[in-house]
């Protein structure tokens, strides 16, 4: 009977093509791969006799002699390393790509970076008053980027073609070492960045960067009603797309600055305004600028007590990119004079005599009831 243990080994038959004794053996190999299976010495052991069967069948005359007269056949035959095999020629290349697997890079061979790459997105802050947020508005922005080169079209060349293959890595955009027999280091190319191309006469106004830097004035629109940390995307002014690439997206973070009468909530504005003990006590009309420029009276209703929120409907700050707008709450501080003239102490005398009880109103009345609980 045949020797069919290599064969069993990779769980295929021995008809198999060449590329399922490939397949095969990676499928097997990644199972049991002494990183997958740390201190199992069984694992290891099956491990050695994957890579001893393929080493076999890989090759077209082991694998003939292998069918005919089994190990015997291939005892002896050259290029067989220590344990039975080798670590050179198609496994090593089989053996890079299940590497490749454990490192997550998923690209296998010939997975270089794109020639063409989008540029990087940028970011910058815009302070704006709380005006201009209510009303929207345009500025001009200045930020530092980059674009391509115009001798060399970005290519980094001196007759502005696209470069040649990298002679470091040959156009894989990776470079390999091999360390402590089977093992694999992949790492990406010193020389073109994992681009695969290499400038070797670069262009005498870039030096071959394909790019410079510059510093780019743009205008950014804000639409009414903006509030603080939103972002405004302006598509296509970030830094200049590589070798060709479209060019990454520029995002404006707005922050509106405090501000001097108002705060915000939302669409809604509050505010403190500060009314004399007569206005309190009769009533009357205060005004105060609003945020669009225009005068707000604000309505104070006879019998005002302090720290009354009054509102104001519609006077507040517009949604953002519409018409419609908040309210306007407005914090009645009522002030209470500490110098009076004479004129006026004899006034608030005869106003004290006037006022025959005034433990009757609803607010003293409740407190001196609850004091008078406390006393029982």
């Amino acid at each position: 009977m045949a020797d069919t243990e290599y064969y069993d080994l990779l769980e295929i038959s021995p008809t198999a093509s060449p590329d399922e004794v490939k397949r095969a053996f990676r499928k097997q190999a990644m199972k049991y791969h002494p990183d997958r299976n740390p201190g199992d010495k069984d694992a290891e052991q099956k491990f050695k006799q994957i890579n001893e069967a393929y080493e076999v069948l890989k090759d077209e005359q082991k694998r003939a002699a292998y069918d005919h007269y089994g190990k015997a056949g291939v005892n002896g035959m050259g290029g067989m390393g220590a344990g039975g095999f080798d670590f050179g020629g198609g496994f090593a290349d089989v053996f890079n790509d299940i590497f490749s697997e454990f490192m997550g890079g998923g690209r296998g061979r010939g997975g270089r970076a794109p020639y063409e790459q989008r540029g990087s997105d940028l970011r910058y802050n815009l302070n704006i008053t709380l005006e201009k947020a209510f009303s929207g508005t345009e500025e001009e922005i200045s930020y530092p980027t980059t674009e391509n080169c115009e001798t060399c079209h970005g290519h980094g060349t001196k007759n502005g073609e696209k470069p040649g293959e990298c002679p470091t890595c040959h156009g894989s955009g990776k470079v390999r070492r091999q360390q402590g027999g089977f093992l694999f280091f992949e790492t990406v190319c010193p020389t073109c960045g994992g681009s695969g191309f290499a400038v070797t006469d670069p262009c005498p106004e870039c030096k071959g960067a394909g790019q410079k830097k510059i510093n780019k004035t743009i205008k950014v629109k804000i639409k009414p009603g903006i509030e603080s940390n939103m972002r405004i995307r302006v598509p296509g002014a970030g830094m200049a797309g590589v070798h060709g690439g479209e060019n990454g997206d520029l995002y404006v973070g707005v922050i509106v600055e405090p501000h001097k009468l108002y705060e915000r909530n939302g669409a809604d504005l509050f505010t403190a305004v500060p009314v004399s003990v007569c206005c309190a006590i009769l009533g009357g009309k205060v005004e105060i600028p609003g945020i669009d420029g225009q005068k707000v009276t604000v309505d104070v209703p006879a019998g005002t007590q302090n720290d009354t929120l009054i509102k104001v409907k519609g006077e507040g700050m517009r949604l953002y990119d519409t018409e419609k707008r908040g309210d306007l709450y407005v914090n009645v501080k009522v002030i209470i004079p500490t110098k009076l003239s004479k004129k006026q102490k004899e006034i608030m005398e005869q106003f004290r005599a006037e006022s025959k009880d005034e433990s009757s109103q609803p607010e003293i009345k409740g407190f001196f009831d609850k004091v008078a609980d406390l006393f029982k």
